[in-house]
């Protein structure tokens, strides 16, 4: 049983960054809904608390609350904006709506040395994002941060370990947050780094097992890091009872079917692999609505899953290597989160399945994943390669998706992934791919007037995929992948490259 830190979430967007740089001290931690009882917390075995920063202002009807209980627990608690000020009202401090709204960088001053601040130097930038704010502290509570505008910007009981910060630690903006994150967990909270990628291993095959015991498991197998990881994972916990299928629905890129193969072969883990392409473009004609797309997608994986788990014969247990951004971005973190997009393998399932889901990757980010990997010796071609979204070109191929228009998309990702393997830029990027809008322009090709498609290249850098920022590849190569692209892929007269970063924008374009 790993340490726990419980990071109840007032649904502020920086919430799973707090659970990043947690995870980055090797501590385990989880994020749950604010209103979670103190009794609920005291049977976790939770032994720190961090109250996120959240949207709301604390004098709304309907804002966020918590048990005031959990302050009786007796264990450490951070408070982080929204956090701090609903700790100040708990113990009867005053909080005033902002007439000044501090917003961006500043500068803070500690006027009194506290453990959560040490080694954090005087002047230090933080990122403040925030409205309302603590207009007199509580009782028992010492002002342990000011801002550069004078305002409270962190304050800490006398006598119980309970902090609360006025701005986002969590974020790069605040240039020590790191070390203010470290000190609370380890100078306040006394935690042990046991949450590493072996104790992990360990930890999921005895559960695989005990959950699993003698019984069949089919795995959704798609080639990517996390599917591919899990294989592995798998394969040493349960051997021959893992049943890796790879599913063609017709949405992957140039070749994916004999590469996948290939790969584990070389690794000696058998795949069954199964051609399903018609049924999903079938169920997928006409449908332009990225959400609608998102879930057909997931059904014909399921009821596909489910027919060749009959053809197989007692199987049990469907796994999936559903990551915590996918639950995170569908909204199943906490109560507050906004559902940014279904994943296939979150939001598509049915409520009746007859298989039992197993999702052993569902509290891991994507480097966390990769790390797994790396210990447990999958191939670095595995390992490497971009993430790729479980509905696949679906959601690359804008509008309507017909095999037509995927052999479009997938000729030109071709050329764009082959150019950035051949210039040394792959592994430089976290992910890189081609859109296909649905949109024609005009063009001129060989003294005629051409009206064809418009594609989009992107390269996005990141560490999990919750933020991102565009990559400054050399006009070069961007140049050369559009000429070829244009040059050899019909149908294609307009190539754009995206520089979006996330947020505001999200990696994929569906």
């Amino acid at each position: 049983m790993h340490e726990l830190v419980l990071i109840l979430d007032f649904g502020s967007q920086y919430t799973q960054l707090i659970a990043r740089r947690i995870r980055e001290e090797q501590v385990y931690c989880r994020i749950e809904r604010s209103e979670l009882s103190a009794v609920e917390i005291k049977a976790m075995g939770a032994k720190a608390i961090v109250l996120s920063g959240g949207p709301n202002s604390i004098f709304e009807e309907n804002a966020p609350q918590i048990d005031p209980k959990i302050f009786e627990l007796g264990i450490p608690i951070l408070g982080i904006c929204y956090g701090l000020q609903i700790m100040a009202k708990e113990f009867q401090g005053r909080v005033i709506p902002g007439i000044t709204r501090e917003y961006g960088p500043m500068g803070v001053q500690f006027p009194l040395a506290s453990p959560l601040f040490e080694g954090v130097s005087a002047g230090s930038q933080v990122w403040m994002s925030h409205g309302d704010h603590v207009e007199q502290i509580p009782d028992n509570f010492h002002i342990i941060a000011r801002s550069s505008g004078n305002l409270i910007a962190g304050i800490a009981h006398t006598s119980m370990p309970f902090y609360g910060v006025q701005f986002h630690p969590e974020v790069n903006h605040t240039v020590q947050g790191q070390t203010i994150i470290s000190n609370f967990l380890f100078k306040i909270a006394a935690f042990n780094r046991d949450w590493t990628s072996s104790s992990f291993i360990e930890d999921s095959i005895k559960q695989i097992r005990e959950t699993v015991g003698d019984k069949k498991v089919l795995l959704g197998l798609s080639g990517g890091v996390d599917s591919s990881v899990l294989a592995f994972l798998l394969h040493e916990a349960i051997g021959k009872n893992c049943f890796p299928v790879f599913i063609n629905n017709g949405l992957l890129r140039s070749n994916e079917t004999a590469e996948v193969k290939a790969l584990f072969e070389a690794s000696h883990i058998k795949i069954y692999q199964y051609d399903y392409s018609k049924q999903f473009l079938s169920e997928l004609a006409g449908i332009k609505e990225p959400e609608k797309k998102r879930k057909i997608i997931g059904r014909v994986f399921i009821e596909s899953f489910e027919e060749v788990a009959r053809e197989i014969k007692d199987i049990h247990f469907l796994a999936q290597g559903t990551l915590y951004p996918d639950i995170i971005e569908s909204g199943g973190a906490s109560g507050h989160a906004v559902t940014i997009k279904s994943h296939h393998n979150v939001g598509g399932l049915p409520e009746k399945m007859a298989l039992k889901v197993i999702e052993p990757f569902k509290e891991l980010f994507k480097d966390e994943v990769r790390a797994v990997g790396r210990i447990m010796n999958v191939p670095v071609k595995i390992i490497g390669r971009h993430p790729f979204p479980g509905p696949g070109l679906a959601v690359r191929c804008l509008g309507e998706v017909s095999a037509e228009r995927l052999s479009i998309l997938q000729a030109a990702d071709q050329i764009f992934i082959e150019t950035l393997y051949e210039t040394g830029w792959y592994d430089k990027i976290w992910q890189a791919f081609t859109v296909l809008l649905p949109i024609q322009t005009v063009g001129v090709m060989g003294d005629k007037r051409t009206y064809e498609n418009v594609l989009a290249i992107r390269a996005v850098h990141s560490l999990d995929g919750m933020t991102a920022d565009w990559v400054r590849i050399p006009y070069e190569i961007i140049a050369d992948v559009s000429s070829k692209i244009v040059n050899s892929v019909a149908g294609v007269n307009r190539v754009v490259y995206d520089v979006t970063s996330k947020p505001p924008g999200t990696i994929e374009w569906e």
